[in-house]
This record gives structure tokens, C-alpha cells and sequence, in this order.
């Protein structure tokens, strides 16, 4: 595969390109689907693409192709379509080889599928009235990225990824409950079996919402709404637009003193060595005790803002050029358990999954609570319904009341439940 991608660098110096860049994706996955508590399918699935980026007099031409590809067709369309942009600084990193040691275990379909019957029978001896659902695949990714100046960058992993979901009825009361893991290369989901079953002991009785402004816990699940807009707000992209609220904020006391915020690349599952650039990720401390330290950016923003790359620059897709994104998102722990959060409230509301999108960059939101737990003097005495909360970002995660140490992994965010105070409540 190297030598055909080189061929294509060769053939766009050929055409007149001064600079190129040619960007390969390979995916391979099984997933096995289970619904109504029976296994419903397996699947095998494969995808390919190559991406073929030129600088011809200084204007810049992107092409991408689907499974096999025809190499001079390729770097004529690339070559085609450079006639039609205006002039840009090619953003290259120099000649470097990184070739990734390969990561993961391949699970078996058959592992898979025991281990999802496995799941659902423990759900089902506790609660045989529920009806669940699941998804676990396997997946191996490979990256080559090869540019003109001689860059040769090249990862391959395999991570397995596993949920359940549980819906339950009760005349006219409906409960969804879900929860999942992504892994390297263990699969064991008793973990996530063990929360979701905790959840339908709290929403056994349901109870009324609170109302006006009250505390509110959330837990990792729904914290990563809150994150969404932190994340967005230290995008060095947003920086140079000046569209984030801390655009002239760097070294500010900007959140409350309580919360770090960083990037770890090499923590696993979602470990990443280098980024879509082949500019080397690296360990970020973006936030810390509330003061901003930096913000991240690919090479492109980087030069904008006078900074060295932090390697966060990473493709959308194919046909897409890179544009800042972290790796890890990481938020320091506390010291109380869940459970112990719970009791510090005296009264307010958990929220555990969340209904629609999140904010966006002003930090406002105004969300339907999914799944969500009224506090009495310290106890969950019941799920709520109908509820509502609303505030903005910014501003409640200046009024955090603890942290707790029971942090996971959702999605790329390895984040603990957040305790915050004076949230608006309408039931």
C-alpha cells in the first residue's frame, strides 16, 4: 500500500503540483446487533478511502477516492480542482517516519455474541418485564499518511466497543436506560450491567420534579454535554475567529478553581500517536484549577496564532482538510463517590441522560431531562418526568460544588460526575 500511495505523490510532482499529500483510511468491523432480548443480526462491514491533496502554483486541489483507485484519475481531479482555489500556504510537516507499533485483539464473533446473550440474561433474571437491545463490535483501523517532503506516518488498532440499552414498560410509563464501553482489548460488561440495574432500582417509584434553582448532579453520562461547550470554547480555530468567550482570556480565571481540564493522548482506549497532519499528539494542560494555560490547534491555526502546532489537527472526513479536535479529553477527579455526592446535596436533581443536542458556543442550553432522579434529603427517592433544566455552561461551572473520583469514559471524555449549584429546574 505504501509504494501505490508513493506512486501518487509521484504522479501530482509529475502533473506540476509543487506540494502533495496523499491521506489513507482503511476500517474493518463485525458488529452483532441484539433486540427484544434476542440476537437479531451479525454484519461484516469494510471501508476504504484515499484522499489526495495538491498545491499547484500555490492553489490548493482535494480529491478522494473509494476502494480501489485509479491513480492518474486521481491526481488529475486533484490537479483539476486546484485550478479553481485561490492561493494558500501549504502546511506540511517535514520529512519524519513514525510508524506505530499495532494495538488491540481481535475478539471473535462468536465471543461477542455469547458475551452479548450473557449480558441480557443477567438484566432479564433481575427485571424479566424489560426489553433489551445491544450492539459489541469489533473494529481494526489502519492510517498511512505520506507527503512530498518525505513524512511517513502509520498507525493500525483494533478497539471493541460494546452497549446495551433496556426499555421499560408500565401501563403508560415508558424507561429507556443505556449505557456502554469502548476497550482495546478486554470485554467484560458486567460493569455496565451492574449501572444499568442501579438505575432501574432509582426509577422504580417516580416522583415530582423539583423546581426553581436547585443543585444538580451530573452524572459522566450527562457531564459531556458541559464539556461539548468547553471544548468548543478553546478551539484555536474559534480563537483566530475571535468567536469564543475566552478569546482574550488566556491566564484568566475563567471556571471554577475546582476543575482541570487536559488532553492525554496516550491514555487508553482512544490512545492516538499522531495526528491527521503527522504532527506527534502531545499531553495539554488547557485548563488548570480554572485559568486557561493554552489552547489547542492544528498547523494551519497554529501559524495564525503565532504558536508551535499542538497536533490536534484531525479530518472530519476524507474530503475534508484537518481543523482542530482533541484527543482524551480529561477532567480531574474529587474525592466523593457518587453515592456520597448524592448525600451533599440534601435535596435537587440527578440528571443521568439527557433529551436533544447540547449548546452551542454562548453556553446556553435548555434541555429535556431523559433520565433523571429527584434528591431528598440526601436519597433518590424516585425518576422524574417532564423536566426541564436550563442555564449556561459558563456560568454553572463556576458554581461547582465537588467532583466526584467516579470518573469513565464517554465517548473520548473521561469525565466525573459534576456537582453544580443553582441550576433553573421547570417540571
Amino acid at each position: 500500500m505504501k509504494q501505490e500511495l508513493e506512486k501518487l505523490l509521484t504522479l501530482a510532482q509529475d502533473a506540476g503540483a509543487e506540494e502533495a499529500e496523499v491521506y489513507y483510511s482503511r476500517s474493518q468491523s463485525h458488529p452483532v446487533f441484539f433486540e427484544a432480548n434476542r440476537l437479531k443480526q451479525l454484519e461484516s462491514s469494510e471501508s476504504e478511502g484515499t484522499a489526495l491533496r495538491v498545491w499547484r502554483d500555490g492553489c490548493p486541489g482535494l480529491a478522494v477516492a473509494y476502494g480501489p483507485v485509479d491513480p492518474q484519475a486521481l491526481v488529475e481531479k486533484a490537479i483539476a480542482l486546484s485550478l479553481l482555489n485561490p492561493p494558500e500556504t501549504p502546511e506540511l510537516n517535514e520529512s519524519r517516519t513514525q510508524i506505530a507499533e499495532s494495538v488491540g485483539k481481535t475478539i471473535p464473533v462468536e465471543t461477542l455474541v455469547e458475551v452479548g446473550k450473557k449480558a441480557i440474561a443477567q438484566i432479564r433474571e433481575a427485571y424479566p418485564e424489560v426489553l433489551c437491545s445491544g450492539e459489541l463490535e469489533c473494529e481494526e483501523d489502519q492510517t498511512i499518511l505520506l507527503n512530498s517532503k518525505g513524512l511517513h506516518c502509520e498507525h493500525q488498532d483494533t478497539a471493541i466497543s460494546y452497549y446495551f440499552g433496556v426499555e421499560w414498560i408500565r401501563g403508560e410509563d415508558f424507561l429507556a436506560v443505556y449505557d456502554g464501553e469502548y476497550s482495546r482489548e478486554k470485554i467484560n460488561p458486567n460493569q455496565i450491567v451492574e449501572q444499568i440495574l442501579q438505575r432501574l432500582i432509582w426509577a422504580k417509584d417516580n416522583a415530582s420534579s423539583p423546581t426553581g434553582k436547585v443543585p444538580v448532579l451530573f452524572t459522566p453520562n450527562a457531564a459531556t454535554m458541559l464539556w461539548g461547550t468547553v471544548i468548543a470554547a478553546l478551539n484555536g480555530k474559534r480563537i483566530v475567529e475571535d468567536s469564543s468567550p475566552w478569546s482574550q482570556k488566556l491566564g484568566e480565571q475563567v471556571l471554577s478553581d475546582l476543575l482541570t481540564f487536559s488532553q492525554d493522548p496516550k491514555l487508553i482506549p482512544y490512545d492516538c500517536p499522531f495526528d491527521d497532519e503527522g504532527t506527534p499528539t502531545q499531553a495539554l494542560t488547557l485548563i488548570n484549577q480554572g485559568k486557561i494555560e493554552q489552547f489547542y490547534s492544528d498547523r494551519t491555526i497554529a501559524r495564525n496564532l503565532g504558536y508551535a502546532p499542538t497536533g490536534n489537527g484531525f479530518r472530519p472526513g476524507l474530503g475534508g482538510y484537518p481543523t482542530p479536535n482533541l484527543v482524551n479529553c480529561i477532567i480531574e477527579s474529587g474525592e466523593g463517590s457518587l453515592s456520597e455526592l448524592i448525600s451533599q446535596m440534601g435535596n435537587g436533581l440527578v440528571i443521568d441522560q439527557i433529551l436533544g443536542g447540547g449548546p452551542d458556543i454562548s453556553g446556553d442550553f435548555s434541555i429535556n431531562v431523559d433520565l433523571g432522579y429527584r434528591i431528598e434529603n440526601g436519597e433518590i427517592i424516585g425518576r422524574v418526568k417532564d423536566t426541564m433544566v436550563a442555564g449556561n455552561v459558563y456560568t454553572i461551572l463556576k458554581q461547582i460544588l465537588a467532583l466526584g473520583s467516579d470518573r469513565q469514559w464517554n465517548g473520548s471524555c473521561y469525565t466525573p460526575s459534576v456537582l453544580v449549584d443553582g441550576v433553573s429546574v421547570v417540571g
